[in-house]
């Protein structure tokens, strides 16, 4: 299969954000966010983010909510009530007992980027995503974080 790309849109100007994806040659962004038109999301709000895929980088935009955690869930990990990895784990059951695997063609995964908004992967859910998948599909991908 290749490279799956990761990104977040968080301490990231647009012109940083759209040359990291037209330089790793991304042609379809997967937005793993529950909320992809917040008025603080700037750039990154659904339709906007759209456009600027299409016209500055030849790619495609896809929203696939199946892959976000659940408002409580967020909600918890992002107060204290739970930590990363209690998050981690029940965030991991949840895409378990969804079977986001068969949800979706996979084929949108080649040539594609999780999104969200956290700037580093490595307490962010695209992550842990990328590593679900990847361990679930039989087509391998090497997953590669754009920051």
């Amino acid at each position: 299969m290749g490279e799956l790309f990761t990104i977040g849109f968080t301490a990231k100007s647009a012109e940083t954000f759209f040359n990291l994806l037209r330089g790793s040659r991304v042609r379809r962004l997967i937005d793993l966010r529950l909320n992809n038109v917040s008025q603080l999301a700037g750039f990154s709000k659904r339709d906007d983010l759209r456009f600027f895929l299409r016209e500055i980088c030849g790619a495609d935009y896809l929203h696939l909510p199946a892959l976000a955690p659940t408002k409580p869930l967020l909600r918890a990990y992002r107060a204290g009530e739970m930590g990363w990895e209690e998050y981690a784990a029940r965030f991991i059951e949840l895409l378990a007992r969804r079977g986001v695997e068969s949800e979706f063609d996979t084929g949108v995964l080649e040539s594609g980027c999780l999104l969200c908004s956290e700037h580093q992967p490595h307490f962010c859910h695209r992550r842990l995503v990328a590593e679900y998948l990847g361990s679930r599909l039989s087509r391998g991908f090497q997953v590669v974080h754009l920051v």
